[in-house]
């Protein structure tokens, strides 16, 4: 019986150091994504030609299946520049990008030998528009993401809600007459997701379309345990269902933080791929804003720009980049150096630390009027400034009951006008020692100093 017990002891203790080990692997392989801050989504794709939805404009009728497939005669990347992407992304601070290699349409972007609905195969391009992408970011130093969706609304095997013609001829499955539809699609598509890893060994793989199907159909552990062997330290977003690394909102910011780690999706106008009519572009103010509030709360943003046909990126697109990298790097320390700011009630508005805890950020949206007030503040405050500008600005404390630890109210004198910032201002708190947060309800203080 002791022998047992013993035995069962020494189980438990190496299981306990095995889930630790991978607990320690999986921090390791998203320490770059944690402090990435901005990502670029590129859909791009035969929707760009006519302007219309990505493959959704299908799925919803509004064009049939030949005709959306006609438009890959319009799909020429005569100009597509990977290198003058990349280069673009890096001016505005991004440090990823994540590009479409397959939508829910089933065209692939590279010269897959698992389908001959393919660029190079179906479009003037004629080539692989995949691998001078990743071959781009990598000369620039950005980490690389491919976006793949699950489903593929052309392969014979998936069923689809719309009216279809036979795509047999389009998707090769030699040897595998045999076997149950379901069978030969899961082969299909873990084979593409082979070949993508082993001929670019992304550092993330962004997957969409799980919905459609629930996990033990797509086995999605299976398959994250071979993306692993075939991309070791690649991250996986929380499209594989239950097997995701992180979580991926969508155009709404979250109202409450997320747990771990996690990145909001958005676009710029109301569609993801290249829709000329659709003028409805955000403001450089609320994309500025939104990327404040999402790096407060600990997040990415991954904002999204839809190329042309050809390549080219919308002249609106890349204004609002560069509206953006103009801020970040205006206000670099503040956005690279720290993580998610203080809890709510400290100050009316997003906030950042510094990784040390030794200064808190605090941005103001427009002008404050008489002064700036922060709550909480244990520590000595030994100096504020404006980030960007050579403005210190003054401060006292009132209130409180430092013998009884409550600090009272932190008020700060405002910027001068010529010193704020057309979208976001940016206030760097220094503080002595490692923030101390007074978190209490109050109480009577009943013995003054």
């Amino acid at each position: 019986m002791k022998r047992i017990i013993v035995l069962a002891i020494t189980l438990s203790l190496v299981m306990a150091q095995l889930v630790s080990a991978q607990e320690r692997l999986d921090e390791d392989r998203l320490t770059w994504f944690k402090d990435a801050k901005l990502g670029i989504f590129i859909h791009w794709g035969y929707y760009g030609v006519n302007g219309i939805g990505e493959s959704w404009s299908m799925y919803h009728k509004r064009i049939s299946y030949q005709d959306y497939m006609a438009q890959g005669a319009g799909f020429t990347a005569a100009n597509y520049d990977p290198q003058a992407w990349a280069k673009l992304f890096k001016k505005v601070g991004a440090r990823y990008a994540v590009m479409t290699t397959k939508h829910h349409d089933g065209v692939s972007l590279w010269d897959t030998q698992y389908s001959h609905l393919n660029v190079k195969e179906k479009t003037p391009a004629r080539r692989d528009l995949v691998a001078p992408y990743v071959e781009a970011l990598r000369s620039e130093g950005l980490k690389v993401g491919l976006y793949y969706s699950l489903c593929d609304w052309s392969h014979p095997d998936y069923e689809v809600v719309f009216p279809r013609p036979n795509t047999r001829k389009d998707y090769p499955q030699r040897g595998q007459k045999n076997l149950y539809p379901w069978e030969r699609f899961v082969r299909f598509y873990q084979g593409q997701l082979k070949e993508l890893s082993r001929r670019y060994q992304p550092h993330l793989y962004w997957f969409d379309g799980d919905w459609e199907k629930s996990s033990e159909q797509w086995r999605a552990k299976g398959l994250k345990d071979s993306l692993l062997a075939w991309s070791p330290g690649v991250i996986v977003n929380s499209r594989l269902k239950e097997e995701g690394d992180y979580k991926t909102p969508e155009q709404g910011v979250p109202v409450v933080r997320p747990e771990g780690p996690w990145e909001f999706c958005m676009t710029m106008n109301d569609n993801w791929g290249y829709y000329p009519s659709d003028t409805n572009y955000k403001p450089k103010a609320q994309i500025i804003r939104t990327f404040v509030e999402v790096i407060a709360e600990g997040g990415n943003l991954l904002l999204n720009i839809g190329p042309k046909p050809d390549g080219t990126i919308a002249p609106e697109q890349e204004e609002r980049l560069l509206a953006l990298g103009d801020w970040i790097n205006k206000h670099n320390e503040a956005v690279f150096e720290t993580k998610a700011g203080l809890p709510q009630g400290h100050f009316f508005g997003p906030t950042l630390l510094s990784k040390d805890n030794s200064k808190v950020y605090l941005c103001l949206y427009g002008q404050p009027n008489n002064y700036i007030n922060l709550k909480g503040i244990q520590n000595k405050v030994m100096g504020i400034k404006v980030v960007g500008t050579d403005q210190t600005l003054t401060f006292e404390r009132n209130g409180g009951a430092a013998w009884n630890n409550i600090p009272g109210i932190l008020r700060i004198e405002v910027p001068k006008k010529e010193y704020l910032d057309e979208y976001v201002t940016v206030l760097e708190v220094s503080l002595e020692g490692s923030l101390n947060l007074y978190r209490g309800h109050g109480n009577a203080v009943e013995l003054n100093d």
